[in-house]
């Protein structure tokens, strides 16, 4: 499932419940380190990318493309804390300005859409970005995009005015200045503090009025995009059908897209594939079910691809719920859960690496991955029931109990999906192994973030994080010590500590990319002691099309260019 949290500069994206193919709770046995081999070895062999690149003339002209979201959104300014989701980032690619882009090899460059030229510079320390704005780069309202709008961007999202509930400050918090230069066209960016990732800020771009105040931050953008800037405009929006239909916009500036329109529908995930094999849609992503992509192959004129990406699948430990503020608690459900067998569960089938996933910063494929995960890394629920004892959870039946509580935990799911009610169970069965009752709470999908994850009603949550070409940066956005109870970004378990505060600045700081990595992976050190989320395993990026569909698919790492796709000739 892909229900959307994504990770800002890139951000992160909720996604998938998976085919538990039961395998009881005894654990199971850990994979050999042959087959561990073989996984990496299989890993290594993933493309960057699988989307049935067509050259811009080859693309036959017209048509439109079916796909769709996994939830329908209210809230659609991707910078708002409700608004960083995949569902978001989908329907606004073709609207909104990118002012960066990346390839599948996650090497990232100015998008010459929007920004013409781009340089950084180090000048006695200090930090400076210059950015050429399109001379034709404008609103669907007819005003120029101008450097009052990246003004008003960092503005909002820098963390000084609280009322903006934004899901990230990474990188605009270390902005000293946004100026204009020679003309409004030129702006130039001064940092206080250094920051590498800078090629991952203002995208996507949203326009002045957006991010001049509060209110209009955080609620000028629902149910409705009043203002865009890309190949595409909303021609409507249908709160009943769920469906949004994209047309070409005749004011792009850039090359003509070739699709007519583009037409999103929130279905959810269980009815995707009989969508897609009904002819409803043209692509639809398989985000982790064996069956689900079996019948897919079988669908006629269909394509499966698949590529590495910055995805994975976790489960998020709620560190301020009352009986996981105890860190040793946290550390003991985490050993009390194979994550092997819920890997081997989940990806039995998928043509796709079964390998656990042991950093929080890096995936398997990343040149910068280190296993950091030491002994809370390892299946043991003897040291698990050591530690419940210790802290004074003493077993009484089944269960533990402790000044007459039972140890009791909500684990929450999506309603709608079987397959991660299957999952919740396997780690149900292994945690009664050591005395913690699981209760499995299924939830409506559309309300999983707005209702229960965001404000922290609930104890586990599984769901996944979409990465970018910029690891480092999600650190600030999902691990740093949250300011207050209301403002804590996308850090849903709503702890840090100040050593580990320290290690996420110098790594979201740090110029030299070698000795950046050496400060994520003593950063994921930390981030396992503290067991703020328990990782799985690098998600599969796997979607199946038509097969005339042209340049799309499995993206990895890269971004989609709207204005090609379409249909071979």
């Amino acid at each position: 499932m892909k229900v959307g949290y994504k990770a800002v500069a890139g951000t992160a994206l909720l996604a998938m419940a998976l085919t538990a193919c039961a395998g009881g709770g005894d654990g199971g046995e850990k994979p050999e380190a042959a087959s561990s081999q073989a996984a990496q070895e299989q890993a290594a062999t993933l493309p960057g990318s699988t989307t049935n690149p067509v050259a811009y003339d080859q693309v036959a002209d017209g048509g439109s493309v079916k796909l769709a979201l996994s939830q329908w959104q209210t809230q659609w300014n991707y910078n708002q804390v409700n608004g960083t989701n995949a569902s978001t980032d989908d329907l606004i690619e073709p609207l909104m300005p990118l002012v960066s882009i990346a390839n599948d090899k996650a090497e990232v460059v100015n998008n010459p859409d929007y920004v013409t030229e781009w340089k950084m510079e180090l000048t006695g320390g200090k930090q400076t970005v210059t950015y050429k704005i399109h001379d034709k780069a404008a609103w669907s309202d007819g005003t120029p995009i101008t450097y009052k709008d990246f003004q008003a961007q960092w503005k909002a999202l820098n963390g000084e005015n609280k009322k903006y509930q934004v899901s990230s400050t990474d990188g605009y918090d270390r902005v000293e200045s946004v100026e204009k230069g020679a003309t409004d066209k030129d702006v130039v960016v001064t940092f206080a503090k250094n920051y590498p990732d800078w090629k991952g800020m203002f995208s996507p771009l949203y326009p002045a009025s957006t991010n001049e105040t509060p209110e209009e931050f955080n609620k000028g953008w629902v149910d409705k995009l009043p203002v865009t800037a890309g190949p595409f405009k909303v021609e409507s929006m249908d709160q009943t059908t769920k469906t949004a239909t994209l047309v070409r916009d005749d004011k792009w500036w850039g090359q003509k897209a070739k699709l007519d329109k583009v037409i999103f529908r929130g279905i959810e995930d269980t009815a995707k594939l009989n969508a897609f094999a009904n002819g409803e849609l043209d692509a639809v992503e398989i985000p982790g079910n064996a069956a689900d992509l079996k019948r897919a192959k079988e669908v006629p004129n269909a394509d499966i691809r698949k590529a590495a990406a910055p995805n994975w699948r976790h489960f998020t430990v709620n560190g301020s719920a009352e009986f996981l503020k105890d860190k040793s608690v946290r550390q003991a459900i985490q050993l009390g859960i194979n994550r092997e067998v819920i890997t081997q569960s989940d990806l039995k089938d998928m043509d796709w690496p079964i390998q656990t996933l042991n950093n929080h910063v890096y995936m398997n494929t990343h040149k910068g991955y280190v296993d950091n995960s030491g002994e809370l890394g390892k299946y043991n629920p003897e040291k698990a029931k050591q530690l419940l004892d210790a802290a004074g959870w003493k077993l009484e039946g089944e269960y533990r109990k402790k000044d007459g509580k039972e140890l009791s935990l909500r684990f929450i799911v999506p309603s709608s999906l079987e397959t991660a009610k299957q999952e919740a169970e396997l780690s149900q069965a292994m945690l009664k192994e050591v005395g913690v009752k699981i209760v499995v709470e299924p939830v409506p999908v559309d309300k999983l973030f707005d209702d229960f994850i965001i404000p922290g009603n609930f104890d586990i949550a599984p769901f996944s994080w979409l990465g970018t070409p910029f690891p480092n940066t999600s650190l600030p956005q999902i691990y740093k010590t949250p300011e207050s109870a209301e403002n804590y970004g996308s850090n849903f378990p709503r702890i840090g500590t100040p050593e580990l505060d320290k290690l996420i600045d110098q790594a979201a700081g740090e110029m030299d990319p070698a000795k950046a990595i050496e400060l994520g992976n003593a950063a994921d050190k930390l981030i396992w002691d503290e067991v703020h989320t328990i990782p799985m395993y690098q998600r599969p990026d796997i979607y199946a099309t038509k097969k005339t569909l042209a340049n799309y698919g499995a993206f990895g790492f890269a971004d989609k260019n709207w204005t090609t796709v379409g249909y071979t000739k």
